[in-house]
């Protein structure tokens, strides 16, 4: 597969590896970063972080700018991912919810009827103004590392919000999907929403790339996802177009909606640890770049397998339109900050044999 696109005047001002290669230009490195950097394994992130709820975190404007710098300092990254929740916009608008430490989003009254949409008002800018501060106070400190705004997709609002909390089977998230689809699209059509004006507040003040989360979105059949989904995300990915920033999309145990997923419009498509990266571009196709995707728990073994396996990846990722080195999902909590710093430095070196 080759890469002949040829790059506008404006692309070929771009410096940064990672916006590059989500662009399709050939960046001088593969660019890293990972899903969940801001915090979880990093000591000075708990440090910061102790006695304060979660939630409260994500309205602080300097926590928010200093938790996000945190992985950029320490592991030299090429993008920074805005420390956030994808539960943030909710709550900005008044839904009734918490993050439970051990168990996740909370939701305190639940969404099973119509007369319950009138809650999932529009998002204005006034509901979020430490964090567009934030993002403004980021930009000054980034310099040329690109920041990432993100929020979280339809279906994965929707099941929190059905659901109460979160869910294995997503059993009441199907159940409404099934038996009252006017319903479930009036739904999914406020979220969307919601998370395009949340998108579009963050790039307006500076994010230089988003993320689209379908976190759960892996629960639903092919068909399912083009009945009830894939038109939400595609509202929201297209809200943003116009904005001219590269547009990420990823999922969990997406294996089977890769393809889809980019239709939805995505420039960039993150892949898991489940689907080996040479398949994810086979069935994407040579129109959309690619993100990931080591399985984030070989960070703890030896750190000869892990560069192994990494340049298996970046190998594979070179057939690909772009690519951005990434795990194929959040760093887990346990990991060795120093292991992810290893890891960076590997990635940026790497070059394959012959």
């Amino acid at each position: 597969m080759t890469n002949d696109v040829r790059p506008t005047p404006a692309e070929s001002a771009i410096t940064s590896p990672f916006l590059q290669a989500c662009r399709g230009l050939k960046p001088s490195r593969t660019p890293v970063w990972f899903m969940r950097q801001a915090g979880r394994s990093l000591p000075e992130y708990l440090a910061i972080r102790e006695g304060v709820p979660m939630l409260e975190s994500c309205f602080r404007t300097d926590m928010v700018v200093e938790i996000t710098m945190q992985p950029v300092r320490r592991h030299g990254v090429d993008a920074a991912i805005f420390f956030s929740d994808i539960v943030v916009p909710l709550k900005a608008i008044g839904i009734d919810l918490d993050i439970v430490p051990g168990t996740g989003p909370v939701i305190a009254d639940p969404i099973r009827s119509a007369d319950q949409l009138s809650t999932l008002r529009d998002l204005e800018p006034d509901d979020v103004t430490s964090i567009t501060d934030a993002v403004r106070g980021l930009v000054g400190e980034l310099g040329d590392t690109p920041l990432i705004g993100f929020a979280g997709a339809p279906f994965t609002l929707a099941s929190y919000l059905v659901e109460g909390g979160p869910s294995r089977d997503h059993r009441r998230t199907k159940e409404l999907m099934y038996r009252d689809p006017d319903l479930w699209h009036a739904l999914l059509g406020r979220i969307a929403a919601i998370a395009s004006q949340f998108l579009r507040l963050q790039v307006e003040a500076g994010a230089s790339a988003i993320q689209l989360f379908d976190s759960w979105a892996g629960a639903l059949s092919p068909a399912d996802y083009d009945t009830y989904v894939r038109p939400h995300s595609t509202a929201v990915l297209e809200s943003v177009a116009d904005l001219d920033v590269p547009r990420i999309h990823f999922g969990v145990g997406t294996g089977e909606l890769l393809t889809r997923m980019g239709d939805a419009g995505a420039d960039v498509v993150g892949v898991d640890w489940r689907v080996p990266l040479e398949d994810a571009i086979r069935r994407l196709g040579p129109e959309r770049a690619v993100q990931g995707n080591l399985d984030p728990t070989l960070l703890f073994a030896p750190t000869e397998v892990v560069h192994a396996r990494a340049a298996e990846i970046i190998d594979a990722g070179r057939h690909a339109k772009g690519h951005v080195f990434n795990l194929g999902h959040g760093v887990l909590p346990a990991t060795d900050a120093d292991a992810l710093t290893r890891l960076v430095e590997f990635v940026h070196s790497y070059e394959p044999e012959g």
